[in-house]
């Protein structure tokens, strides 16, 4: 019996050590099968995704990135280099800059050169600063031209020559009562002066420059143009004084991403000219929202300034000329 018993127990010892055995053959099967499955590489994903941000007006305090890491990689745009109506990223530029430095909305620009991220831009990067089929030549050769007021005095003679020239007719005198005598000697025939020539044709008037200009400001102008120093006129006041547009246009940048500028408005009033006006305390405008002369489009503050002032500045291609040419007498 008790040998019966052994020899029953040690079989089904046996019989579970070759289902243990047969088990471990599975698990170490499935395992190299799972491994198989593992070892096939897989490709990297990488996110591209980049957002969106052309909506959203860029900062102006981040700085242009360097030119990128990527051996071989051209930088945008860089095959437009040098050519009129293009303009290279250099550091420290931002969209901002460039656009109002060519007279343009940031947002164009943008929008011509197919930027997602305004706040992103490569030392070296050329930007088209110009609208797409215009002749950037012809654009940069546009001289600036203000009117010019004909100051001669009221009863100067008009300059065609005629009315100038000495009269040519010798008056006889009717009471002279002549005595036969020698015939006189011969006078000379005067000599007409050599009229002038005609005054070249004036050049023909850009109707862009045809802007009904306004004041901005009724405040007192406590420093004028200065190409050198101030490209605009300043004008100090007291903080909330109205600060005014000086033409019809559309805003086209209203924030304080510029550096130097504080809290900045800028319209756009035709394809040549745009105004700025800056260090404003409040702002009354946004981006895209149209204005008319004389519109009260902010307060007068001292934001990024050292007093309370409004620095206006008119710029013709994006490039600063003097204001009193162009506003009124006051």
């Amino acid at each position: 019996m008790n040998i019966t018993s052994d020899l029953l127990r040690s079989g089904l010892q046996r019989r579970a050590s070759m289902a243990r055995m047969d088990g471990r053959v599975v698990l170490m099967a499935a395992a190299l099968l799972a491994g198989c499955g593992t070892s096939l590489n897989r490709a990297p994903v990488e996110d591209r995704t980049a957002a969106r941000g052309a909506t959203t007006a860029p900062t102006g305090a981040a700085t242009p990135a360097t030119a990128s890491d990527v051996p071989g990689k051209p930088l945008p745009g860089v095959e437009n280099l040098g050519k009129p109506g293009f303009y290279a990223i250099k550091p420290g530029d931002t969209l901002i800059r460039v656009a109002l430095e060519n007279g343009q909305s940031w947002r164009d620009i943008a929008r011509w050169n197919n930027i997602d991220n305004p706040n992103v831009l490569e030392v070296g990067q050329v930007l088209r600063v110009v609208p797409p089929g215009v002749d950037a030549s012809a654009a940069a050769a546009r001289a600036v031209t203000v009117a010019k007021v004909d100051t001669r005095p009221l009863d100067a003679k008009p300059l065609n020559g005629a009315a100038s020239a000495p009269a040519a007719v010798l008056t006889a005198n009717p009471t002279s009562t002549a005595t036969p005598t020698a015939p006189p000697a011969a006078v000379p025939a005067p000599v007409a002066a050599a009229t002038p020539p005609p005054a070249p044709p004036a050049a023909p008037r850009d109707a862009d420059d045809d802007v009904a200009w306004a004041w901005p400001s009724t405040a007192a102008v406590a420093a004028p143009f200065d190409e050198g120093r101030n490209k605009g006129l300043v004008f100090t006041g007291k903080p909330g004084d109205p600060v005014l547009a000086a033409a019809d246009g559309r805003v086209v940048y209203a924030g304080s991403g510029l550096r130097g500028f504080g809290n900045l408005v800028i319209v756009k009033h035709n394809n040549s000219y745009l105004t700025t006006y800056a260090h404003n305390q409040t702002l009354l405008v946004k981006e895209d929202q149209a204005v008319r002369r004389g519109q009260r489009i902010a307060e007068m503050g001292s934001s990024d300034a050292e007093r309370v002032q409004l620095h206006f500045e008119i710029r013709r291609l994006g490039k600063p000329i003097d204001p009193a040419r162009l506003l009124p007498q006051r």
